[in-house]
């Protein structure tokens, strides 16, 4: 079996890549399609319901897949620094690619909205970090405007090499699965994921490697829900920090998404996502942050809601790994129990 060499080299035919482009790789992609039973179990759903696992990317995110792209085409057009807002995992996935490069990287996060795990991989990376006293939406703004007037490339998802790469996430699923799914579950924060996903279903369905196309279902967190609301939330608000944003720059692609699929979008509270949390883990031993089981807590809300059609296959994406963000999962579970070195005592705690 050859060797997996990234989501470019596996994919170059659909993406906008030549012989000249230089290749900047840490073998992102060929991430996990994993079928859950006991959550089909669990949520009372009649599903074929799989697992597509973006936290075993390198950096523990999907923005692996449209970072390599980003940076490539970075260093194609000679560029030597990049420059992000991000609400963690972008910030990680630059910070990395850019240090693989050789190029410099500056990042921008909303003071005390990014989980620890994230901000240490931008910082271990070499990134120049800055936090500014604001939300996402103020940093996005600002480094756009850097980008348009200094020699740096932003490599935000409005960067369309992004998508390109992010899309490469659907090709596997149907290579995986053999088809595409009916249904595809997703979390929505600046929206480009749903945008890429949809993107890479109707490029394969053109090439003819599938015959049907799947809904494209999307949800919010509901404090920061301004797709679902129809308006910008100037002061988001989740548990959720990466799908914590009030005004997602892939806003339109995505309703155009979730129009041609035939799909919806849709809000869950932070206690169900926290709930839904906690179930992924304990259910099926996977653990995701947070912002990913916005889309299992969607899950249990359309089965109850009767909104899928039962004996459906059903495909999640959980986007980045729970070590992204250990205080919220410390916080969600029950705290370890001290006890004296002694077997009765051990014993005792143990109910055995």
């Amino acid at each position: 079996m050859k060797a997996w060499r990234g989501v470019i080299e596996q994919y170059r035919d659909f993406l906008p890549v030549t012989d000249r482009t230089p290749v900047v790789t840490l073998c992102e992609g060929n991430t996990p399609l994993i079928l859950a039973p006991r959550l089909a179990e669990a949520t009372d759903a009649r599903l074929e319901i799989y697992l597509k696992c973006e936290g075993f990317n390198p950096t523990g995110s999907f923005k692996d897949r449209g970072m390599t792209m980003a940076i490539s085409k970075a260093l194609e057009s000679g560029s030597r620094a990049v420059i992000c807002a991000s609400t963690g995992n972008t910030s990680a996935s630059a910070a990395a690619f850019a240090a693989r490069a050789g190029i410099r990287a500056f990042v921008m996060v909303p003071k005390g909205s990014v989980a620890l795990g994230k901000l240490s991989q931008a910082a271990i990376h070499g990134a120049k970090v800055l936090t500014v006293d604001g939300n996402f939406d103020q940093a996005l703004t600002i480094v756009r405007r850097i980008a348009e007037r200094h020699p740096v490339t932003l490599v935000n998802s409005v960067n369309p090499f992004r998508l390109e790469g992010q899309k490469t996430a659907a090709f596997e699923i149907v290579d995986q699965l053999g088809r595409a799914p009916d249904y595809h579950l997703i979390p929505v924060g600046n929206a480009g994921n749903i945008t890429a996903y949809w993107r890479g279903y109707r490029e394969y369905h053109r090439a003819g490697r599938m015959k049907e196309l799947p809904r494209m279902v999307g949800f919010q967190a509901a404090g920061a829900a301004p797709i679902y609301e129809n308006r910008v939330i100037e002061e988001p608000r989740t548990v959720a920090t990466a799908i914590k944003i009030g005004n997602p720059a892939n806003w339109g692609p995505a309703l155009e998404a979730v129009k041609d699929s035939h799909g919806w979008i849709d809000v869950v509270s932070d206690e169900e996502i926290l709930r839904a949390y906690r179930m992924l883990a304990r259910e099926e031993g996977i653990f995701m942050e947070p912002a990913s089981a916005a889309t299992l807590a969607g899950l249990i809300k359309c089965v109850k809601a009767g909104r899928l059609e039962p004996g459906s296959t059903v495909v999640l994406t959980l986007t980045g790994h729970g070590l992204k963000d250990p205080d919220t999962a410390l916080e969600s579970a029950s705290r370890p129990t001290t006890v004296p070195p002694a077997i009765d005592a051990v014993l005792a705690q143990l109910g055995l």
